[in-house]
Protein backbone atom coordinates (compact mmCIF):
# COMPACT_ATOMS: atom_id res chain seq x y z
CA UNK A 1 0.00 0.00 0.00
CA UNK A 2 1.22 3.74 -1.05
CA UNK A 3 2.08 5.33 2.10
CA UNK A 4 0.60 8.90 3.22
CA UNK A 5 3.62 10.91 2.64
CA UNK A 6 3.88 10.10 -0.76
CA UNK A 7 1.46 8.32 -3.34
CA UNK A 8 0.62 6.92 -6.77
CA UNK A 9 -2.52 9.55 -7.79
CA UNK A 10 -2.75 8.17 -11.69
CA UNK A 11 -2.24 4.69 -12.72
CA UNK A 12 -0.98 3.88 -16.14
CA UNK A 13 -1.20 5.62 -19.71
CA UNK A 14 0.27 5.06 -23.02
CA UNK A 15 1.92 6.92 -25.55
CA UNK A 16 2.12 6.71 -29.01
CA UNK A 17 5.76 7.44 -30.57
CA UNK A 18 5.00 10.20 -31.57
CA UNK A 19 4.48 11.33 -28.21
CA UNK A 20 7.72 10.48 -27.06
CA UNK A 21 9.61 10.82 -30.10
CA UNK A 22 11.15 14.00 -28.33
CA UNK A 23 13.20 11.57 -26.09
CA UNK A 24 15.55 10.48 -27.09
CA UNK A 25 17.70 9.67 -24.01
CA UNK A 26 16.77 6.21 -22.21
CA UNK A 27 17.88 5.78 -18.71
CA UNK A 28 17.79 2.35 -17.93
CA UNK A 29 17.00 1.48 -14.44
CA UNK A 30 19.57 -1.30 -12.51
CA UNK A 31 17.90 -1.06 -8.99
CA UNK A 32 15.14 0.53 -6.65
CA UNK A 33 16.25 0.54 -2.84
CA UNK A 34 14.24 -1.13 -0.89
CA UNK A 35 11.51 0.85 1.03
CA UNK A 36 11.60 3.17 -1.44
CA UNK A 37 9.39 5.57 -2.99
CA UNK A 38 9.88 4.17 -6.35
CA UNK A 39 9.53 0.22 -4.95
CA UNK A 40 6.11 1.20 -4.06
CA UNK A 41 4.99 2.84 -7.23
CA UNK A 42 6.05 -0.03 -8.88
CA UNK A 43 9.36 0.98 -10.67
CA UNK A 44 11.32 -2.29 -11.28
CA UNK A 45 14.95 -2.76 -12.67
CA UNK A 46 14.99 -2.93 -16.50
CA UNK A 47 12.46 -0.10 -16.72
CA UNK A 48 13.24 2.80 -18.27
CA UNK A 49 13.19 6.48 -17.33
CA UNK A 50 11.93 9.04 -20.54
CA UNK A 51 10.49 12.13 -18.59
CA UNK A 52 9.93 13.90 -15.44
CA UNK A 53 7.45 17.07 -15.47
CA UNK A 54 7.19 16.62 -19.29
CA UNK A 55 10.72 16.94 -19.63
CA UNK A 56 12.94 14.80 -20.79
CA UNK A 57 15.78 14.52 -18.80
CA UNK A 58 19.37 14.70 -20.20
CA UNK A 59 21.88 13.61 -17.35
CA UNK A 60 21.94 13.53 -14.12
CA UNK A 61 22.17 17.04 -14.04
CA UNK A 62 18.94 17.41 -14.94
CA UNK A 63 17.82 14.85 -12.77
CA UNK A 64 18.71 15.66 -9.82
CA UNK A 65 17.06 19.14 -10.22
CA UNK A 66 13.31 17.97 -10.86
CA UNK A 67 13.52 14.97 -8.61
CA UNK A 68 13.80 17.73 -5.52
CA UNK A 69 10.46 18.86 -6.04
CA UNK A 70 7.42 18.28 -4.19
CA UNK A 71 5.15 17.20 -7.37
CA UNK A 72 6.51 15.14 -10.06
CA UNK A 73 5.22 13.53 -13.06
CA UNK A 74 7.34 10.63 -14.10
CA UNK A 75 7.24 8.97 -17.60
CA UNK A 76 8.27 5.18 -17.06
CA UNK A 77 8.51 2.65 -19.65
CA UNK A 78 8.23 -1.29 -19.24
CA UNK A 79 10.11 -3.74 -20.89
CA UNK A 80 7.23 -4.87 -23.17
CA UNK A 81 7.37 -0.74 -24.57
CA UNK A 82 3.98 0.27 -22.55
CA UNK A 83 4.50 4.19 -20.72
CA UNK A 84 3.03 4.23 -17.71
CA UNK A 85 2.82 8.03 -16.20
CA UNK A 86 3.44 8.23 -12.74
CA UNK A 87 2.40 11.19 -10.47
CA UNK A 88 3.83 11.67 -7.09
CA UNK A 89 3.73 13.88 -3.79
CA UNK A 90 6.82 13.78 -1.69
CA UNK A 91 8.43 15.95 0.62
CA UNK A 92 10.83 18.65 -1.06
CA UNK A 93 14.62 16.57 -1.94
CA UNK A 94 13.41 13.11 -0.84
CA UNK A 95 15.41 10.39 -3.08
CA UNK A 96 13.07 8.35 -5.19
CA UNK A 97 15.66 5.29 -4.66
CA UNK A 98 16.09 4.77 -7.93
CA UNK A 99 19.93 3.98 -9.15
CA UNK A 100 20.43 3.96 -12.59
CA UNK A 101 22.70 1.51 -14.72
CA UNK A 102 24.68 4.49 -16.10
CA UNK A 103 25.92 6.73 -12.76
CA UNK A 104 25.98 10.21 -14.89
CA UNK A 105 22.82 8.74 -17.08
CA UNK A 106 24.70 9.59 -19.88
CA UNK A 107 28.42 8.98 -21.27
CA UNK A 108 30.83 9.98 -19.28
CA UNK A 109 33.35 12.22 -20.95
CA UNK A 110 37.15 11.45 -21.79
CA UNK A 111 39.70 13.98 -21.24
CA UNK A 112 40.73 16.09 -24.31
CA UNK A 113 43.88 17.39 -22.95
CA UNK A 114 47.83 15.93 -22.99
CA UNK A 115 48.84 17.14 -19.77
CA UNK A 116 52.30 17.76 -19.63
CA UNK A 117 51.79 15.69 -15.70
CA UNK A 118 49.34 13.42 -16.04
CA UNK A 119 49.31 10.41 -14.31
CA UNK A 120 47.69 8.28 -16.73
CA UNK A 121 50.12 8.64 -19.23
CA UNK A 122 53.02 7.49 -16.70
CA UNK A 123 51.50 3.84 -16.19
CA UNK A 124 52.70 0.69 -17.51
CA UNK A 125 50.72 -1.45 -20.24
CA UNK A 126 48.92 -4.37 -18.89
CA UNK A 127 46.84 -2.70 -16.49
CA UNK A 128 43.02 -2.97 -16.14
CA UNK A 129 41.45 -0.97 -18.60
CA UNK A 130 39.56 1.30 -16.70
CA UNK A 131 42.55 2.66 -14.87
CA UNK A 132 43.28 4.57 -18.28
CA UNK A 133 40.50 6.58 -18.97
CA UNK A 134 41.18 10.12 -18.22
CA UNK A 135 37.68 11.68 -17.34
CA UNK A 136 37.20 15.24 -17.67
CA UNK A 137 33.39 15.56 -16.86
CA UNK A 138 32.10 18.60 -14.82
CA UNK A 139 28.82 15.84 -13.61
CA UNK A 140 31.80 14.28 -12.13
CA UNK A 141 33.03 17.69 -10.37
CA UNK A 142 29.79 17.81 -8.23
CA UNK A 143 28.96 14.65 -8.21
CA UNK A 144 32.04 13.02 -6.74
CA UNK A 145 34.60 16.05 -6.25
CA UNK A 146 36.65 15.65 -9.21
CA UNK A 147 38.56 17.97 -11.15
CA UNK A 148 37.58 18.94 -14.28
CA UNK A 149 39.83 21.48 -16.69
CA UNK A 150 37.20 23.14 -18.11
CA UNK A 151 38.07 22.55 -21.79
CA UNK A 152 35.14 19.78 -21.66
CA UNK A 153 32.76 22.03 -20.31
CA UNK A 154 30.37 23.46 -22.90
CA UNK A 155 28.15 26.75 -22.67
CA UNK A 156 25.44 24.43 -22.00
CA UNK A 157 27.01 22.57 -19.43
CA UNK A 158 27.88 26.23 -17.77
CA UNK A 159 24.12 27.39 -18.29
CA UNK A 160 22.58 24.58 -16.15
CA UNK A 161 25.18 24.64 -13.59
CA UNK A 162 24.19 28.30 -13.03
CA UNK A 163 20.27 27.46 -13.45
CA UNK A 164 20.27 24.19 -11.40
CA UNK A 165 22.80 25.81 -9.23
CA UNK A 166 24.73 23.02 -9.08
CA UNK A 167 28.19 23.70 -7.00
CA UNK A 168 30.67 23.27 -5.89
CA UNK A 169 32.58 22.70 -9.24
CA UNK A 170 36.37 21.71 -8.50
CA UNK A 171 38.57 23.16 -10.76
CA UNK A 172 42.22 22.65 -12.10
CA UNK A 173 43.59 25.55 -12.88
CA UNK A 174 47.16 24.60 -12.79
CA UNK A 175 48.12 28.09 -14.14
CA UNK A 176 46.37 31.75 -14.66
CA UNK A 177 48.56 32.40 -17.15
CA UNK A 178 46.65 31.28 -20.82
CA UNK A 179 49.69 30.89 -22.71
CA UNK A 180 51.46 28.96 -20.15
CA UNK A 181 48.31 26.49 -19.81
CA UNK A 182 47.62 25.78 -23.43
CA UNK A 183 50.96 24.77 -23.13
CA UNK A 184 50.88 22.34 -19.86
CA UNK A 185 47.67 20.83 -21.01
CA UNK A 186 48.54 20.55 -24.93
CA UNK A 187 45.53 22.12 -25.97
CA UNK A 188 45.04 25.17 -27.41
CA UNK A 189 41.55 26.54 -26.14
CA UNK A 190 43.16 25.67 -22.62
CA UNK A 191 43.66 29.54 -21.90
CA UNK A 192 40.17 30.70 -23.43
CA UNK A 193 38.66 27.55 -20.66
CA UNK A 194 39.49 30.08 -18.03
CA UNK A 195 36.66 32.69 -18.86
CA UNK A 196 34.12 29.63 -17.78
CA UNK A 197 35.59 30.94 -14.03
CA UNK A 198 34.00 34.21 -15.10
CA UNK A 199 30.36 32.82 -15.56
CA UNK A 200 30.39 30.43 -12.53
CA UNK A 201 31.90 33.33 -10.52
CA UNK A 202 28.67 35.72 -11.87
CA UNK A 203 26.30 33.15 -11.51
CA UNK A 204 26.98 32.32 -8.15
CA UNK A 205 28.55 28.99 -7.90
CA UNK A 206 30.97 28.03 -5.55
CA UNK A 207 34.20 26.31 -6.26
CA UNK A 208 37.60 24.83 -5.30
CA UNK A 209 40.69 24.78 -7.16
CA UNK A 210 43.51 22.81 -7.84
CA UNK A 211 47.72 23.49 -9.25
CA UNK A 212 49.75 20.83 -10.12
CA UNK A 213 52.85 22.49 -9.15
CA UNK A 214 55.94 21.61 -12.19
CA UNK A 215 59.32 22.67 -11.35
CA UNK A 216 60.54 25.46 -13.71
CA UNK A 217 56.84 25.87 -15.59
CA UNK A 218 54.47 27.05 -13.06
CA UNK A 219 56.49 27.70 -9.97
CA UNK A 220 58.20 30.83 -8.99
CA UNK A 221 56.25 33.88 -10.48
CA UNK A 222 53.97 32.02 -12.05
CA UNK A 223 52.55 30.46 -8.72
CA UNK A 224 52.32 34.31 -7.63
CA UNK A 225 50.46 35.26 -10.62
CA UNK A 226 48.07 32.49 -10.64
CA UNK A 227 47.79 32.86 -6.51
CA UNK A 228 46.83 36.46 -6.68
CA UNK A 229 44.46 36.05 -10.07
CA UNK A 230 42.66 33.23 -8.07
CA UNK A 231 42.34 34.99 -5.13
CA UNK A 232 39.94 37.72 -7.33
CA UNK A 233 37.07 34.71 -7.25
CA UNK A 234 37.23 34.45 -3.02
CA UNK A 235 34.82 34.11 -1.51
CA UNK A 236 33.37 31.61 -4.43
CA UNK A 237 36.15 30.14 -5.10
CA UNK A 238 36.42 28.73 -1.16
CA UNK A 239 40.12 27.04 -1.55
CA UNK A 240 42.73 26.70 -4.26
CA UNK A 241 44.94 23.47 -3.05
CA UNK A 242 48.76 22.99 -4.57
CA UNK A 243 50.46 19.61 -4.89
CA UNK A 244 53.57 18.34 -6.16
CA UNK A 245 54.05 16.95 -9.60
CA UNK A 246 53.45 12.62 -9.29
CA UNK A 247 56.08 11.44 -11.28
CA UNK A 248 56.88 7.64 -12.09
CA UNK A 249 59.70 5.56 -13.70
CA UNK A 250 57.66 5.63 -16.80
CA UNK A 251 57.80 8.69 -18.19
CA UNK A 252 59.48 8.21 -21.29
CA UNK A 253 58.76 10.58 -24.67
CA UNK A 254 56.67 12.34 -22.55
CA UNK A 255 58.23 15.90 -21.32
CA UNK A 256 61.13 16.15 -19.22
CA UNK A 257 59.99 17.22 -15.94
CA UNK A 258 62.53 17.30 -12.62
CA UNK A 259 60.94 16.05 -9.17
CA UNK A 260 61.08 19.21 -6.78
CA UNK A 261 63.92 19.22 -3.90
CA UNK A 262 63.98 20.01 -0.17
CA UNK A 263 64.64 23.51 -1.12
CA UNK A 264 61.86 23.91 -3.69
CA UNK A 265 59.74 22.45 -1.38
CA UNK A 266 60.79 25.53 1.36
CA UNK A 267 60.12 27.98 -1.09
CA UNK A 268 56.81 26.98 -1.99
CA UNK A 269 55.94 26.74 1.32
CA UNK A 270 57.45 30.73 1.91
CA UNK A 271 54.89 31.28 -1.19
CA UNK A 272 51.88 29.74 0.10
CA UNK A 273 52.45 30.92 3.69
CA UNK A 274 53.25 34.41 3.03
CA UNK A 275 49.62 34.68 0.97
CA UNK A 276 48.20 32.86 3.96
CA UNK A 277 48.48 35.81 5.80
CA UNK A 278 48.04 38.21 3.65
CA UNK A 279 44.02 36.45 2.37
CA UNK A 280 43.24 35.50 6.17
CA UNK A 281 43.90 39.29 6.95
CA UNK A 282 41.60 40.20 4.52
CA UNK A 283 38.85 37.95 4.03
CA UNK A 284 39.24 35.43 7.21
CA UNK A 285 40.05 32.54 5.75
CA UNK A 286 43.19 31.04 4.32
CA UNK A 287 42.53 29.89 0.94
CA UNK A 288 45.58 28.56 -0.79
CA UNK A 289 46.73 25.46 0.78
CA UNK A 290 49.65 23.21 0.51
CA UNK A 291 49.69 19.30 -0.04
CA UNK A 292 50.68 17.56 2.76
CA UNK A 293 53.64 15.84 0.49
CA UNK A 294 55.19 19.78 0.54
CA UNK A 295 55.85 19.78 4.57
CA UNK A 296 57.79 16.55 4.27
CA UNK A 297 60.12 17.10 1.48
CA UNK A 298 60.63 20.33 3.35
CA UNK A 299 61.50 18.78 6.93
CA UNK A 300 58.79 21.34 8.10
CA UNK A 301 55.77 20.56 10.92
CA UNK A 302 52.50 20.57 9.47
CA UNK A 303 50.32 23.17 9.88
CA UNK A 304 47.84 23.36 13.00
CA UNK A 305 44.53 22.44 12.31
CA UNK A 306 42.85 26.49 11.88
CA UNK A 307 45.21 26.89 8.61
CA UNK A 308 43.38 24.36 6.93
CA UNK A 309 40.00 26.25 6.98
CA UNK A 310 37.24 22.74 7.50
CA UNK A 311 39.57 20.87 5.33
CA UNK A 312 38.38 21.84 2.08
CA UNK A 313 41.01 19.41 0.28
CA UNK A 314 41.32 16.31 2.40
CA UNK A 315 40.72 14.40 -1.05
CA UNK A 316 43.76 16.10 -2.65
CA UNK A 317 46.20 15.44 -0.04
CA UNK A 318 45.92 18.62 2.15
CA UNK A 319 45.54 17.95 5.52
CA UNK A 320 44.74 14.54 5.93
CA UNK A 321 47.95 14.04 8.16
CA UNK A 322 46.98 16.73 10.41
CA UNK A 323 43.25 15.60 11.04
CA UNK A 324 44.89 12.10 10.87
CA UNK A 325 47.28 13.33 14.14
CA UNK A 326 44.38 15.52 16.03
CA UNK A 327 42.03 12.92 15.84
CA UNK A 328 44.54 10.20 17.21
CA UNK A 329 45.53 12.41 20.32
CA UNK A 330 41.54 12.97 20.94
CA UNK A 331 41.06 9.51 21.54
CA UNK A 332 44.26 8.36 22.60
CA UNK A 333 44.71 11.10 25.90
CA UNK A 334 41.64 9.47 27.11
CA UNK A 335 42.85 5.84 27.21
CA UNK A 336 43.38 3.82 30.60
CA UNK A 337 45.83 1.47 29.09
CA UNK A 338 46.03 -1.87 30.31
CA UNK A 339 48.09 -5.11 30.06
CA UNK A 340 46.41 -6.60 27.70
CA UNK A 341 48.88 -8.18 24.84
CA UNK A 342 48.50 -7.54 20.78
CA UNK A 343 51.18 -8.19 18.13
CA UNK A 344 50.44 -6.31 14.73
CA UNK A 345 51.90 -5.38 12.12
CA UNK A 346 51.11 -2.21 9.94
CA UNK A 347 52.19 -1.03 6.58
CA UNK A 348 51.81 2.14 4.84
CA UNK A 349 53.96 4.50 2.45
CA UNK A 350 56.79 6.26 2.66
CA UNK A 351 54.20 9.39 3.18
CA UNK A 352 52.82 8.86 6.03
CA UNK A 353 55.49 6.18 7.88
CA UNK A 354 56.98 9.06 10.43
CA UNK A 355 53.50 9.81 11.53
CA UNK A 356 51.98 5.93 11.49
CA UNK A 357 55.22 5.16 13.41
CA UNK A 358 54.78 8.00 16.16
CA UNK A 359 51.20 6.95 16.72
CA UNK A 360 52.32 3.30 17.09
CA UNK A 361 54.92 3.88 19.60
CA UNK A 362 52.32 6.29 21.78
CA UNK A 363 50.19 3.30 21.87
CA UNK A 364 53.11 1.12 22.59
CA UNK A 365 53.88 3.16 25.65
CA UNK A 366 50.29 3.02 27.08
CA UNK A 367 49.83 -0.53 26.35
CA UNK A 368 53.06 -1.86 27.77
CA UNK A 369 52.48 -5.50 26.43
CA UNK A 370 51.21 -4.30 23.10
CA UNK A 371 53.70 -4.83 20.01
CA UNK A 372 53.06 -2.59 17.07
CA UNK A 373 55.82 -3.51 13.73
CA UNK A 374 55.12 -0.41 10.96
CA UNK A 375 56.36 -1.20 7.75
CA UNK A 376 57.15 1.45 5.10
CA UNK A 377 56.57 -0.21 1.89
CA UNK A 378 58.32 1.74 -1.28
CA UNK A 379 56.78 1.91 -4.43
CA UNK A 380 58.92 -0.04 -6.60
CA UNK A 381 55.89 -0.66 -9.36
CA UNK A 382 55.47 2.97 -10.17
CA UNK A 383 58.68 4.63 -8.93
CA UNK A 384 59.87 5.29 -5.79
CA UNK A 385 59.37 9.02 -6.32
CA UNK A 386 55.90 7.91 -5.67
CA UNK A 387 55.26 7.67 -1.49
CA UNK A 388 51.76 7.74 -1.22
CA UNK A 389 49.52 4.85 0.73
CA UNK A 390 46.98 4.83 -2.28
CA UNK A 391 48.98 4.26 -5.26
CA UNK A 392 51.24 0.60 -3.30
CA UNK A 393 50.35 -2.52 -5.40
CA UNK A 394 49.75 -5.99 -3.63
CA UNK A 395 53.40 -7.37 -5.67
CA UNK A 396 54.84 -4.20 -3.54
CA UNK A 397 52.96 -5.11 -0.33
CA UNK A 398 54.22 -9.20 -0.79
CA UNK A 399 57.43 -9.04 -1.86
CA UNK A 400 58.81 -6.44 1.01
CA UNK A 401 56.99 -7.58 3.82
CA UNK A 402 57.83 -11.14 2.48
CA UNK A 403 59.75 -13.29 5.79
CA UNK A 404 59.15 -10.60 7.94
CA UNK A 405 57.50 -10.32 11.48
CA UNK A 406 54.10 -9.32 10.66
CA UNK A 407 52.23 -10.73 14.54
CA UNK A 408 49.07 -12.35 14.59
CA UNK A 409 47.21 -9.77 12.21
CA UNK A 410 48.62 -7.10 9.39
CA UNK A 411 46.76 -3.62 9.09
CA UNK A 412 46.54 -2.14 5.55
CA UNK A 413 44.94 1.39 4.97
CA UNK A 414 41.69 1.62 3.55
CA UNK A 415 43.34 4.11 0.76
CA UNK A 416 45.29 1.30 -0.93
CA UNK A 417 42.21 -0.18 -2.36
CA UNK A 418 39.25 0.90 -4.64
CA UNK A 419 36.57 2.35 -3.15
CA UNK A 420 34.07 -0.80 -1.40
CA UNK A 421 36.46 -3.58 -2.57
CA UNK A 422 39.25 -5.27 -1.73
CA UNK A 423 41.54 -5.57 -4.57
CA UNK A 424 44.83 -3.41 -5.48
CA UNK A 425 45.78 -1.42 -8.11
CA UNK A 426 47.49 -4.05 -9.62
CA UNK A 427 44.37 -6.44 -9.52
CA UNK A 428 46.03 -8.51 -6.72
CA UNK A 429 43.19 -9.25 -3.95
CA UNK A 430 43.46 -8.72 0.08
CA UNK A 431 43.06 -12.91 -0.33
CA UNK A 432 46.03 -13.15 -2.40
CA UNK A 433 48.15 -11.12 0.19
CA UNK A 434 46.25 -12.98 3.24
CA UNK A 435 47.47 -16.22 1.13
CA UNK A 436 51.05 -15.05 0.14
CA UNK A 437 52.12 -13.42 3.64
CA UNK A 438 50.46 -16.34 5.87
CA UNK A 439 48.75 -13.65 7.99
CA UNK A 440 45.17 -12.43 9.05
CA UNK A 441 44.82 -8.93 6.86
CA UNK A 442 42.89 -6.16 8.28
CA UNK A 443 41.92 -2.66 6.30
CA UNK A 444 41.31 0.08 8.29
CA UNK A 445 39.87 2.86 7.70
CA UNK A 446 41.47 6.43 7.70
CA UNK A 447 40.48 8.15 10.83
CA UNK A 448 43.02 7.85 13.85
CA UNK A 449 40.28 6.68 16.17
CA UNK A 450 39.83 3.39 13.06
CA UNK A 451 43.96 3.34 14.14
CA UNK A 452 43.48 2.92 17.22
CA UNK A 453 40.32 0.52 17.20
CA UNK A 454 42.05 -1.26 14.86
CA UNK A 455 45.34 -2.15 17.16
CA UNK A 456 43.93 -2.36 20.75
CA UNK A 457 40.39 -3.57 20.30
CA UNK A 458 37.58 -2.24 23.16
CA UNK A 459 39.14 0.40 24.92
CA UNK A 460 38.44 1.77 28.69
CA UNK A 461 38.50 5.49 28.78
CA UNK A 462 39.09 7.96 31.47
Amino acid sequence: MIGERYRKLSGMKSYSMTEVEFMIHEHRIKEIESGSIAEELGIEPGDKLLAINDTEIEDVFDYHFYVNDEELVLLIEKPDGEQWELEIEKDYEEDLGIVFEQGLMDEYRSCRNKCMFCFIDQMPEGMRETLYFKDDDSRLSFLQGNYVTLTNMSDHDIERIIRYHLEPINISFQTTNPELRCRMLHNRFAGEALKKVDRLYEGGIEMNGQIVLCKGVNDGEELERSIRDMSRYIPLLRSVSVVPVGLTKYREGLYPLEPFTKEDAGEVLRTIHRWQEELYEKYGLHFIHAGDEWYILAGEELPEAERYDGYLQLENGVGMLRLLLDEFEESFVRLKGDERKRNVSVATGLLAYPYIRRMAERLEGKYRETRISVYPVKNEFFGELITVSGLITGRDLIRQLKGKCLGERLLLPCSMFRSGETVFLDDITLEEVTEALQVETDIVKSSGQDFIDAIIGDQKYE
